[in-house]
C-alpha cells in the first residue's frame, strides 16, 4: 500500500497513516560522508570510469592532480569544505563528492590571549606552519623552516646560501 491509497484506510489511522508518509517523504536524503584529507596530506581515490574532466569547487582548499590507472590525488590546501566533480566528455556528471580538508589529529593548538600558535606533538610538541596563526608566530616558524632547509641542502652537497 502507498501513502497515495490512504483512502484505503477510513478515518484516524488512514489520516496518521498519509502524516506519516508525507512526512518522511519530505525529509532530505541523508547526504554522503565526505572525502576527508588532512591539511598539507595528499589521499589517493579511485576515479569512475571514463572520466574526461575533473573540477574542483575551491582550489584553496583542495587540489586534484590526475595519474596513471585511473587514480586521482587529492591534497589538502586550506581548511573547509569544497567538492569534486567529474565528468565524462559528454558533460554528464559522474561525481559529486564533498571534500572536507581538517588539521591533522597530531595537532595541538595553544592560545596566550588573542595569539594563536600550532604545534605537532608526535610526541614531543614543535613547531607548525598551520593557518590561522598568529603571524609573528607564523612568520617566525617559516623563517626557522627555511633556513634549516637551506643548511641541509648545503650539507648534503645541493645548492646552498649564497656566500
Amino acid at each position: 500500500m502507498t501513502c497515495s491509497s490512504w483512502r484505503c484506510w477510513p478515518g484516524p489511522i488512514g489520516l496518521a497513516l498519509c502524516l506519516l508518509c508525507g512526512v518522511a517523504a519530505a525529509e532530505p536524503a541523508a547526504p554522503a560522508d565526505p572525502l576527508v584529507v588532512v591539511l598539507d596530506q595528499a589521499r589517493i581515490v579511485k576515479m569512475p570510469e571514463n572520466v574526461a574532466t575533473i573540477v574542483i569547487g575551491n582550489p584553496l582548499i583542495a587540489d586534484v592532480s590526475v595519474q596513471a590507472g585511473g587514480m586521482m590525488v587529492i591534497t589538502g590546501k586550506g581548511y573547509g569544505v569544497t567538492n569534486l566533480v567529474a565528468l565524462d566528455r559528454a558533460g554528464k556528471m559522474l561525481m559529486n563528492e564533498a571534500v572536507q580538508v581538517q588539521g591533522p589529529p597530531d595537532a595541538v593548538v595553544v592560545y596566550r590571549g588573542a595569539r594563536r600558535e600550532s604545534y605537532s606533538c608526535t610526541p614531543d610538541c614543535d613547531r607548525r606552519i598551520t593557518l590561522g596563526d598568529t603571524p609573528d608566530f607564523f612568520d617566525a616558524t617559516i623563517s626557522q623552516t627555511s633556513t634549516r632547509n637551506l643548511r641541509a641542502q648545503a650539507g648534503a652537497g645541493g645548492p646552498g646560501p649564497a656566500r
